[in-house]
Formats: structure tokens, sequence, C-alpha cells
């Protein structure tokens, strides 16, 4: 055994509820496509509270909400309209709080996502602000400037939205407001008291309806320093990212807001707790969102950019445990998202070979053809990972619909699509078509207008295939990726031990193998050649040999 690798000594039990998100294993629902409890094909809060048992059953450890809140639906729920309420489509505060009894009840903890870099347009304070005039305290609460040209026609500056097209946007008396995202999502101005206290009382109003945590949006966002005279596009984008000073991303000075909300989630027993979404230039940025007098921990985002490769696993893996050891937080993995091409067909498409670019943007941009995706070596590499994932120390994310082993849909008409990066010519590179491939109403019935989703249509429509996936379908199959995510998470929760692991060298570059303390062993062949184990390897948990080798492309568990 060689190369021992340390989270921190702490050990986790379940009894430890302060430490109950430290090795937790967090289920994503993005709530309009998750069930339909009442037919309008928008899936809403009941139907959370209706698939509670599922997800119990599911072995899950917390669930982590998408955006509920009042919004326009500009960037799928992104652009809230009131950070203190339930969209009306999606349910009531009533509704909300049946869902934290339900899912409590069960021993499920509730994470929720805040979004404070930006709000929506319809957004009281953002009101506030375009009926008061410049120079006016509301205006101040966002990022307004004066125009160029001789009467303000022209925007501060050249800069560019994430999702295509203009960055500034005017309000007709020669002031425009920036938008980094959508231009329905004004963006904060933070350096402005009111915008705090905006934030503290919505922390502290749904901590104190029971919500367990935060989800971060755009942490690295919040801070921003712009000079009077505004630079280039073209200069903001030659600036480093790597120092902390950078004028629109990942500033120090960033942290000093979670400190302050720190402050806040420590007011409660147990302590609230929070995760980032850092897109940052370093793995040394990205933990200081992780330090526990801010949130506590961030999101680990390499293996999203990373192909189905064992050397590439493990130094991911390696560096992100150093990194935890190094601010006494715990790793996160995460594999599948809201905002990514779902892994099981990443894995089915040709390697990035190093690539730093979101997977499976050209395959959706030339319409998914079928020849580009082996769709069964990519689910089967996509459940190998994730057992490899589910044995690492630290937190596992896991994004609604992937233990069905669902792939990414690929042929939505124009029509049906809603991704502001699809309308607004976002980077092609980074985002396809769009994100709405990964975002399809879950089956949960072999047939039916929208296989179990509600009892009408689904506001994304799903294709013929779904049947395949459907939970009524798979938990029919004892060997269905549904019946193999089960059996993981109630075995995960039967050997989990403190947060380290050991690296035990196999002789092959393409097989992984880590022994966690106590005796609890992990072995993915990522190769396509058998992987013989040795005789006194110890029981197979989890997995399958065939003729005592561990197949191609496959993971077993090992109980010592």
């Amino acid at each position: 055994m060689t190369d021992a690798v340390l989270a921190t000594d702490t050990p986790v039990t379940g009894s430890a509820d302060a430490a109950w998100w430290r090795q937790a294993v967090v289920y994503q629902v993005y709530p309009r496509s998750f069930s339909d409890s009442d037919g309008d094909g928008l899936g809403d809060i009941r139907g959370v509270v209706d698939k509670a048992d599922y997800l119990a059953g599911l072995g899950v450890d917390a669930v982590w909400l998408s955006p509920f809140y009042p919004s326009e639906l500009a960037d799928g729920g992104y652009d809230v309209a009131d950070y203190r309420d339930v969209d009306p489509r999606l349910g009531t505060l009533a509704d909300f709080d049946e869902m934290i009894a339900a899912l409590h009840g069960r021993g499920i903890k509730v994470i929720v996502d805040i979004v404070p870099n930006h709000s929506s347009d319809r957004h009281a304070l953002f009101q506030a602000a375009l009926a008061a005039p410049k120079g006016s305290p509301e205006r101040d609460r966002y990022i307004f400037r004066d125009g160029l040209g001789e009467n303000g026609e022209l925007p501060p500056a050249d800069w560019t939205s994430v999702f295509g097209g203009a960055g500034w946007e005017a309000v007709g008396d020669g002031q425009w407001y920036f938008h980094f995202f959508a231009r329905e999502q004004p963006d904060f101005n933070w350096d402005n008291p009111d915008v705090h206290a905006e934030f503290l009382e919505t922390m502290r109003f749904w901590s104190d309806r029971g919500v367990d945590g935060f989800r971060i949006d755009v942490a690295h966002g919040l801070s921003k320093d712009l000079p009077e005279v505004l630079p280039s596009q073209a200069e903001l984008d030659a600036m480093d990212t790597t120092g902390g000073q950078h004028p629109m991303w990942d500033r120090d000075a960033v942290h000093d807001i979670y400190r302050e909300w720190r402050q806040v989630f420590d007011e409660y027993d147990p302590p609230r707790i929070a995760v980032a979404e850092a897109w940052v230039a370093t793995a040394e940025r990205r933990a200081k969102y992780a330090s526990p007098e801010g949130l506590g921990q961030a999101f680990n985002f390499d293996l999203l950019e990373a192909d189905f490769d064992a050397a590439q696993f493990r130094h991911i893996v390696t560096d992100n445990l150093a990194q935890s050891e190094a601010t006494g937080s715990s790793s996160t993995w995460v594999l599948s998202n809201h905002d990514v091409v779902r892994h099981a067909t990443r894995y089915g498409l040709e390697p990035l070979n190093g690539r730093a670019v979101k997977q499976g943007s050209a395959w959706i941009l030339a319409g998914g053809p079928a020849d580009q995706v082996d769709l069964e070596r990519g689910g089967r590499r996509a459940l190998a990972a994730t057992l490899f994932l589910l044995g690492l120390p630290g937190s596992t994310y896991l994004y609604q619909g992937e233990e069905l082993g669902l792939h990414e849909v690929a042929d939505i008409k124009a029509e049906d699509r809603q991704d502001p990066a699809f309308f607004r010519g976002a980077d092609p590179d980074r985002d396809g078509l769009g994100r709405d491939g990964c975002r399809v109403p879950l089956p949960w019935a072999g047939t039916g207008s929208s296989f179990g989703f509600g009892a009408a249509g689904a506001h994304i429509p799903q294709p013929a295939w779904f049947a395949g996936y459907a939970v009524e379908t798979e938990d029919a199959d004892p060997a269905s990726s549904l019946n193999t995510y089960r059996r993981a998470l109630a075995l995960r929760h039967e050997l989990q031990t403190g947060e380290t692991l050991e690296w035990i060298e196999t002789g092959r570059d393409d097989v992984l193998r880590f022994v966690r303390p106590n005796g609890w062993q992990v072995v993915t062949n990522f190769g396509t050649e058998p992987f013989a184990l040795g005789a006194d390897s110890g029981d197979v948990v989890l997995g399958a040999l065939v003729d005592g080798a561990i197949p191609g492309e496959s993971t077993v568990w090992l109980r010592g």
C-alpha cells in the first residue's frame, strides 16, 4: 500500500449531527422537472412531497433544491423575483413547509439554492431602481453606469453576457445596468449595505423554516471593483484571475461577505451549512470558499472536465483531498448537474484529451448523431465512475435521473427549448445548444403522456426511449442502474468511516484501487481488459467478478 491521502482526521458518524454534511450524499432536485403533482406540465413542491418515499428508498442524506422562487423563468428559475417565497406555479410556503416535514421525517436534510450575484428584473428592489432617478439610493443597489456618447446612447463598455449579446442594458434615461447573465438578471452592487441586509434576512427566513443549508450560485462573482473608466472586454479577459484582485471575479473581498454569512449560519443548532459554486482559476483559490470561517465547502468540478481515465481521476482525487486537508473542509464529488451534459452520455463520446470545455457541446450542436456516441458504453462507464466516487471520502452530489442511467436529450426542437444560452448565442464550444437536454422531466412510468411525470404533458417533451429508463421499469430489474444505486447508498452508510484513503498499486495504469481505514476497498477498472483480484482481497459486496476478475469499465467494492 502506498500514497496515503488524508482529507481530515475527523471521523464522521450518523450521530454527529453538526458534521452531517461532511460525507453526505446530496441529491439535486431541479423542481420544474422532477415531479408534477397537478398536471400542468411543470414540476412542483408537492411533487417532491409525493416522491419523499422514493428519495428515502434511494438512500440519500440530503436534497438540494434548485431555485423554486417566483421567477419569469428567463434562466430556469435563476432569475429570482422574490427570495422569500415560492413560485405560485410550484406551490406555496405551506407546501414548502410540508416538504420540509416530509423529508426531515425520513431523515433527509434540505439544502436550497441562493442566487446572490443577481436578481430578476422583476424583483421589487430592481423595480424601485428603475422608478428612481440616476444617482438615487435605489439605483445604487445594482450596477448602473452612465452610457457613452452625447446622450448616453452607447453602453458604458463593450462587455458581453455569458449567454451571448451585450452585458449592458439601457433604461432610457442615459444610464445602463450590468448583467453578466441574461438581461433579465441585473447584477447586485455588493458594496451597498442594503444588499447585505437583504440576503442576511433571506438566510434567516429559510433557516427559521428548517432549511439545513444553502448552495451559493456564482459564489465567486459577488464582489466587484469597477473603475470610473471601465476596461474593454479584451482588457478584462487579459487580466490575471489568480491573485484575488480581478475587478469582476473571485476577488479576495468576496470572503468578507461569507464571513458575515457564517455568523448567521452559526446562530443555529446545528449550524447551517453552505457549499460554493465557484468557478475559479486554481485549486488554491477554490479552497478559500471552503474555509470554516466562510461557506465551509466548495464544489469540485474537476471531474466534469475529465475523461473516463484512471490517471486523470487519481490526480483529481489526490489534489482535492489535499485541498480539504488544508481547509479542514470535506471534498465534494460531482459528475452531473443541471448545467452540463449528463455523464452517461459524456462517457460515450470521444475523450476530451485535456480540453477544458463542457464535453458534449459539439455533439449536441451536431444534433446528437447516434453514430458519434456509444450509449451502452457510456452508461457502463457512468455507473463505474459513480461507484468509484461513492467510495471516496467526502460528500457526493447526485443529479436527478442519474440513478436511472439517463442520457442527455439532444434532439429538442427549437420551439421547445428554454435555455437563454440557446436564444442569445452563447459560446457554442462551452454551451452547445444550451442546457435543456439535462433538464428534461424525469420518467417515472413506462407509459403515459409524460411517462408518469404528471397527468398531462411535460414542459420539455420527453423522447420515446425514456420508457426504458423509467423508475417503474428499473424497479422490476434487480440489475438496473436504479437498484445498483440503492445498494451502493445502503452499503455506503454501513461502511462509512474516517475521511482518509490509501492508494493500493495495481500494476496497471488503467486500474485504480484504494482502501478506507476500516478495510473497505474500491477497485475501478478504467480499461477494457479484465483485472484479476488476488485470493486474499476480501469479500465482494458490490459489483461482480467474472472468473475472479473485474470486467473492463466497472467497479467493485470489497469488505476486508
